[in-house]
C-alpha cells in the first residue's frame, strides 16, 4: 500500500511537471522575412503576425471580420462616416490605457504614410467618447477591411519619440516585445494584462533566416518549432521526418511579373501578352514549385471568390504566337539571334530577391524561355526594396515577387492599391485605364454584390488582356511543425502565426 501511493505520488508529480514545462516551453518560428524596423508602416507585415498590435477591425482565418480593439462599427445612411466603438479596459503593454486619443493619434499616422489608408477617401480621423470616427469624401465600403490590414495596427503612443519616430513596440496583443533585434529576431513573452483569453504559450522567438536551406536544417534538427516558406527539396526531406509535420496551404498569393508598361520596349500590350506566352508556366510549376496545379492561367486564384473570373480565356503557353507579336512590334532577330529594332537590341533587366527561394529559380527559367524569342534577359537578385525603389524612380523593367491578395479580408484594398490610378510599388507601372481606377473606385465603394461583380468583372478582364502584372504559378504556402506542438492553425492570409491558440503537447 505504501508503495504504491509512493508510486502514484511520483507519477504526479511527474505529470504536473510535464504540464509545468509544456506551459513554459517557448515556441521557436523561422521564416524567410526580416523585421527591418520598429516602424508599422514597414515592419507590420511581420510584427502583426507575432500578436504583439492589434487591429481595431480582426478577421478569421476565412477572412470573416470580427471584433478586435473596436466591438462594432457603423456607416451614417450617407456613408460618408464611420465610427468605430472601442473595446474598454484594454492596456497597452507599458500599463497605460488604450483609449480612442492613441487610436486615433496611431490610425492617423497609418493614413499619412505610405500604405493602404492612403487609397481610401478619408479626410478626418478624429477621436470620439470611447469611439474612432473617419470623415471621408465619398462613400467606402471597404474601410473596415483595410482596419485589418498590417499596417493599422495600433501602437502605444510610448512607441514614438519626440520627433515622431517609431523607437520600440508597445501594443495591446497578448504578447509583448522581451528583446528586438533587427532585422534578424524577435523574443515575446506572454502579456499578463491582456484584455482577452490567455495563451497557454509563456514565451516565443521569431528568427528571420534567408536561405531555405537554413530554414529546413532548423526544422529537422528541432531547433525552430514552426518554420515556413519551404524550398521543394526541404519540404520533401521533411516530410519524411518523424518530428516534424509538413503541410501546404493554398494561399491568396500569387507569384507575378510586375512590367513597367510605359518602357519603349514593354509599352504595347502586344509585348506584353508575347513575354507571357513564352512563359511555360506548366514547366515551371512542376520543376521548380513542385505544385503542377499552381499553374495561374489568370491573376487571382479561385480562393478569391468574386475576383477569380471564370469567363477569362486562360493564359496560355505559345513560343509561335509569342514570336508572331513581336515580329507585328518591328522586332527581327540580329546575328546572335536578339530582336533587334530601330537600332536597339531587346535586352531587358528583371529584378528579383533571394527570401522566397523560388524567385531566383523561375527568374532563370524565364531567362531561357524569352531567349527563346530573342528577349535578352539580365537577373539582378538583390534585396527586395530594390523592386519599389525601381518603381518609384523609374529605373524598374521588370521585376519578379510573390504578391499576396489577401492582405485584407477583402482584397480591393490590395487591388486598389496595386491598380488605382497611380498603379502600386507592387502592383501596375505606367499602366493608364482610368475606366480600372473608376471601377475600384465603386467597388470600394459599395458592399452591393451584383454592382461589384460588374466593375470586378471589368478590372479583371483589362487586366487579363492587357498584363500590367503577368502571373506565373499560384502559391502554395509550405510550413513544418514540431510533431508535440498542438492547435497550430495555418492562416490562409497570413494575418497570424497562431501562438495565442496553440500548445504543446502534455
Amino acid at each position: 500500500m505504501h508503495l504504491r501511493s509512493s508510486a502514484a505520488l511520483v507519477a504526479a508529480v511527474f505529470l504536473s511537471l510535464s504540464q509545468a514545462f509544456a506551459d513554459t516551453k517557448p515556441v521557436t518560428i523561422a521564416a524567410p522575412w526580416e523585421v527591418a524596423s520598429y516602424d508599422v508602416a514597414v515592419s507590420g507585415f511581420a510584427i502583426q503576425k507575432l500578436e504583439i498590435l492589434e487591429n481595431l477591425v480582426d478577421a478569421d482565418e476565412n477572412g470573416v471580420l470580427e471584433p478586435g480593439l473596436a466591438t462594432e462599427w457603423a456607416a451614417s445612411d450617407d456613408g460618408l462616416t464611420w465610427t468605430f466603438t472601442l473595446r474598454k479596459a484594454v492596456k497597452f503593454h507599458d500599463g497605460t490605457d488604450f483609449d480612442a486619443a492613441s487610436a486615433a493619434l496611431a490610425l492617423r499616422r497609418a493614413w499619412q504614410q505610405p500604405g493602404i489608408l492612403e487609397k481610401a477617401p478619408i479626410t478626418a480621423i478624429e477621436a470620439g467618447d470611447g469611439t474612432v470616427i473617419f470623415s471621408l469624401s465619398t462613400p467606402f465600403a471597404a474601410l473596415p477591411s483595410l482596419l485589418a490590414h498590417a499596417t493599422t495596427i495600433i501602437p502605444a503612443p510610448a512607441s514614438f519619440d519626440t520627433d515622431g519616430k517609431p523607437v520600440a513596440l508597445i501594443g495591446t496583443g497578448p504578447f509583448a516585445v522581451e528583446k528586438f533585434t533587427p532585422p534578424q529576431s524577435i523574443s515575446v513573452t506572454r502579456f499578463e494584462g491582456y484584455w482577452g483569453d490567455a495563451p497557454e504559450i509563456e514565451t516565443a522567438s521569431y528568427l528571420a533566416a534567408g536561405r531555405a536551406e537554413t530554414r529546413a536544417l532548423l526544422a529537422e534538427s528541432g531547433d525552430a518549432d514552426i518554420v515556413f516558406s519551404l524550398d521543394p527539396a526541404g519540404f520533401s526531406r521533411l516530410s519524411a521526418v518523424d518530428t516534424v509535420k509538413t503541410t501546404a496551404v493554398p494561399i491568396p498569393r500569387v507569384v507575378t511579373l510586375k512590367v513597367n508598361a510605359a518602357h519603349p520596349f514593354l509599352d504595347d500590350p502586344r509585348a506584353r501578352q508575347a513575354l507571357s506566352l513564352a512563359m511555360n508556366r506548366k514547366g515551371i510549376a512542376t520543376a521548380i514549385t513542385r505544385f503542377p496545379e499552381s499553374v495561374a492561367s489568370q491573376l487571382f486564384p479561385p480562393a478569391l471568390n468574386m475576383w477569380h473570373n471564370t469567363s477569362l480565356s486562360p493564359l496560355k503557353h505559345d513560343v509561335e504566337a509569342a514570336k508572331a507579336l513581336l515580329a507585328e512590334l518591328g522586332w527581327a532577330a540580329g546575328e546572335d539571334g536578339i530582336l533587334v529594332k530601330d537600332g536597339d537590341r531587346f535586352a531587358v533587366t528583371l529584378r528579383t530577391f533571394p527570401d522566397r527561394p523560388e524567385l531566383p529559380l523561375i527568374a532563370a527559367a524565364l531567362q531561357d524561355m524569352w531567349r527563346e524569342i530573342g528577349i535578352e534577359l539580365t537577373v539582378d537578385v538583390n534585396n527586395y526594396s530594390m523592386i519599389p525603389q525601381g518603381h518609384q524612380d523609374g529605373s524598374l523593367h521588370l521585376a519578379l515577387y510573390a504578391r499576396n491578395y489577401g492582405l485584407t479580408p477583402d482584397p480591393v484594398g490590395t487591388v486598389l492599391q496595386d491598380f488605382g490610378s497611380a498603379g502600386g510599388d507592387w502592383g501596375a507601372m505606367g499602366w493608364d485605364r482610368p475606366d480600372v481606377a473608376e471601377a475600384l473606385a465603386r467597388v470600394a465603394a459599395t458592399d452591393d454584390e451584383a454592382a461589384r461583380a460588374a466593375d470586378i468583372a471589368l478590372v479583371t478582364k483589362a487586366i487579363q488582356d492587357e498584363l500590367p502584372l503577368i502571373p506565373v504559378v499560384w502559391y502554395q504556402h509550405t510550413v513544418s511543425v514540431a510533431q508535440d506542438l498542438e492547435n497550430v492553425i495555418i492562416d490562409p492570409l497570413q494575418r497570424s502565426y497562431g501562438l495565442s491558440e496553440m500548445n504543446w503537447a502534455k
